[in-house]
């Protein structure tokens, strides 16, 4: 019995050296967070809407996972020199982007070399819808009466949107060549498509509620449409171009991703942060302030969002003559 019992010892120890040595393989997440800030890139201006809202974001989140959550502006290149500062970082969770459809445009636009895949998606917070604006002194009381001008005036209306490449950029080709008129499109630097608008350098603009809903308040532009797939709580009687004939569903996203390759249950942590920072009351009264939809999306189902939107944009984009051959 003495060789079978031997046997069996052996056995058992080569069984757990492997097991060991398999659990040795497998890398094992650090404590997270590591007693060190969680830094946002935010890749817009300070104060801009975008920015706002980041920043009461990275207060809740702050606050749920006891550590700083400082918003960093990194702007310019369309968001290439943000979306490339965040792709550097060492994989950890302490670097996080405010992301957003951005991404793909940017990337089948030619402005990034890089697309969704070199982030992992955390979790989806906000939903704004793109409006066309016009001022109140406007003829056009209609988004076809306005539509139908620029057909009658090809290339003599302007439509400002926030850059060339932007959401609103894209929005607003998008509703011109689906309607058949041909617009002057015109960029603007950030804050600036409505400052011109006011000023009647430009006939209407293209963009995210926020810039425009104090004006709209206070009863100097008028919104003709929103460029979303449902009407916005914030423009309840503003129909959707959809409704209207025209099949332009573009709504902006915003989220948080991290660089590829953060460990599942660092993800999972930022990722409750934002769900009990989003679900708060505090950010949805900031939302109606703003102008956003709060909209948590945990990390799988944000992730299929992102994949199924890049695909729907790079053929609009081709399309639409907007993606870089």
């Amino acid at each position: 019995m003495r060789p079978i019992r031997l046997g069996i010892v052996v056995a058992a120890a080569v069984l757990s050296a492997t097991a060991a040595l398999a659990q040795a393989q497998v890398p094992q997440a650090q404590p997270f967070p590591q007693r060190k800030p969680v830094e946002m890139t935010v890749m817009f201006g300070a104060g801009s809407a975008a920015d706002v809202t980041a920043r009461y974001l990275a207060d809740g989140m702050a606050k749920n996972l006891g550590v700083p959550v400082p918003v960093v502006n990194r702007t310019g290149g369309g968001g290439a020199i943000g979306y490339n500062h965040v792709k550097r970082q060492k994989p950890d969770g302490h670097s996080i982007i405010w992301n957003s459809n951005s991404i793909s445009t940017n990337y089948h636009s030619g402005i990034l070399q890089f697309d969704y895949t070199a982030f992992d998606p955390v979790a989806r917070v906000s939903l704004e819808t793109p409006v066309i604006a016009v001022r109140a002194d406007a003829p056009w009381k209609t988004l076809k009466e306005f539509v139908q001008y620029a057909k009658d005036n090809p290339g003599k209306v302007r439509v400002g949107n926030s850059g060339a490449g932007s959401h609103t950029h894209f929005a607003s080709s998008a509703l011109f060549i689906t309607g058949g008129a041909k617009v002057i499109d015109v960029p603007f630097g950030e804050g600036q498509a409505v400052v011109n608008l006011l000023g009647s350098r430009v006939e209407a603009v293209v963009q995210l509620p926020a810039a425009v809903v104090p004006h709209i308040k206070s009863g100097d532009l008028r919104v003709l449409a929103v460029l979303g797939s449902k009407r916005d709580p914030i423009f309840p009687d503003a129909p959707t171009a959809q409704e209207l004939g025209y099949p332009v569903a573009l709504d902006m996203w915003r989220g948080i991703a991290v660089p590829h390759g953060v460990h599942r249950s660092i993800i999972a942590k930022l990722q409750e942060s934002i769900r009990r920072t989003v679900e708060s009351p505090a950010f949805h009264d900031a939302g109606k302030a703003i102008g956003f939809m709060p909209a948590y999306l945990p990390a799988d189902e944000f992730g299929k969002l992102i994949a199924g939107d890049d695909a729907k944009l790079a053929r609009a984009m081709a399309d639409l003559g907007l993606k870089k051959q």
